[in-house]
């Protein structure tokens, strides 16, 4: 596998973006949230369920490092569409294929930002009567969290800016970035 350079600067929809976490950095944590899943839910068989689209590359990451006998699953909501704060509104669009009653879920997300769309899988997943409901997320944004949302394991706890890369995306853009930048706002990021 050949390096890849590091982008320090990006535009969007002539917006800039600087570097904000490392590909490497995110490796590492992804390995190191893995090792902790791996210990808690040794000989449980649990079920991970990757809420997309943001969370598939993080997702497809951490799933590598998972070395416990598992299932996954995937889920598809809407709430922010191209805009760069959620509408507040969430959309099923996909549903789940599994039957998680009984079952131990961990919840793969890719950023938790107000927490409207994981108490929204909250609801819809307990319906269904699991044996444990748990949450994994890359990012979390803990001063724009406006729902009492529990998170098990987070990889980065990051300010109320807006992010891209390595599957967040900006209108659909930059998800395939590897590394995540940080919205340049009043010329800083």
């Amino acid at each position: 596998m050949s390096k890849s350079k590091i982008i320090n600067k990006i535009k969007i929809n002539k917006e800039t973006f600087d570097l904000y976490l490392t590909e490497k950095k995110i490796q590492a944590r992804s390995r190191y949230l893995a090792s902790k899943i791996n210990k808690k839910f040794a000989d449980k068989d649990p079920i991970f369920i990757c809420v997309l689209n943001g969370a598939f590359i993080f997702f497809s990451d951490l799933i590598r490092h998972i070395n416990i006998d598992c299932e996954v699953d995937f889920l598809k909501l809407s709430s922010y569409g191209d805009a760069k704060i959620s509408s507040g509104n969430v959309t099923l669009i996909k549903d789940l294929n599994c039957e998680v009653r009984n079952r131990n879920i961990i919840m793969v997300e890719d950023i938790v930002d107000t927490g409207l769309s994981m108490r929204y899988i909250k609801n819809l997943v307990m319906a269904h009567h699991p044996k444990s409901f748990s949450v994994v997320t890359l990012l979390i944004k803990p001063d724009s969290l406006k729902y009492d949302i529990k998170i098990d394991y987070f990889g980065f706890k990051i300010p109320n800016k807006f992010v891209v890369g390595y599957g967040l995306d900006y209108a659909q853009k930059a998800r395939n970035l590897r590394s995540i930048y940080q919205l340049k706002t009043n010329g800083k990021a």
